[in-house]
């Protein structure tokens, strides 16, 4: 049997291996991106069967929340710098840092309430990917094949976290895709980016709090 990581690809061949997958630990970890066993499924799950697409409006901007905004208007500055339009990202920084502004804080800001927030965004992308196929929509299927694995990843790295707290990051820094979010933990960026394989430069070293 093998099994394939939902994030990056990689495979487990129970019969290169020697080992079966149900007998590694819960501890185990992709060895390519790092991803929780959780993350892995059987060859013949790991293609969901297609799905019709259901009817979704369109978003109207008058409704957004000001955290919606800003994240908004922050992938647009990150788009224009792609296009090597320094104005326009510039504009589209200064309306992020404006509705950044006006997010109040949050309620229940802890490592459990993301995590439950991150399982719900990954429930979601199964109905968003039907609506975007139904569109014909080849960039907007790309977007969301990234957002789904990062996604998977952020949530994978939060468990991680609430299992070893501190612990996990003991020696390690952080290390962020500047094209698709993908987050590593890590001595060093990965050579490729296992979601959209863009080389080690592209990754960002986080700096940690100032205690």
């Amino acid at each position: 049997m093998r099994y394939i990581c939902r994030i990056c690809g990689y495979i487990y061949d129970e019969a290169k291996e020697k080992v079966p997958f149900h007998e590694l630990p819960d501890s185990w970890r992709c060895p390519l991106c790092g991803a929780a066993k959780s993350e892995f499924k059987a060859e013949e799950e790991a293609a969901p069967a297609a799905k019709a697409a259901p009817a979704v409006p369109h978003a109207d901007p008058e409704k957004l929340t000001p955290g919606q905004l800003a994240a908004v208007c922050s992938n647009l500055a990150r788009g224009c710098e792609k296009q090597y339009r320094p104005e326009e990202a510039g504009l589209f920084r200064t309306l992020a840092d404006h509705f950044a502004a006006q997010v109040p804080p949050a309620e229940d800001a802890t490592a459990e309430r993301v995590s439950a927030l991150l399982l719900q965004d990954t429930g979601n992308y199964p109905g968003i990917r039907a609506a975007v196929d139904g569109y014909g929509d080849r960039g907007a299927a790309r977007i969301c094949v990234w957002g789904e694995k990062v996604t998977r990843m952020l949530s994978s790295l939060v468990e991680r976290y609430l299992q070893e707290g501190e612990a996990m990051l003991e020696g390690k820094d952080v290390w962020v895709c500047t094209v698709c979010g993908f987050v590593y933990i890590g001595t060093e960026a990965p050579a490729l980016c296992p979601v959209c394989k863009v080389p080690s430069w592209k990754f960002e070293k986080t700096e940690g709090r100032q205690a």
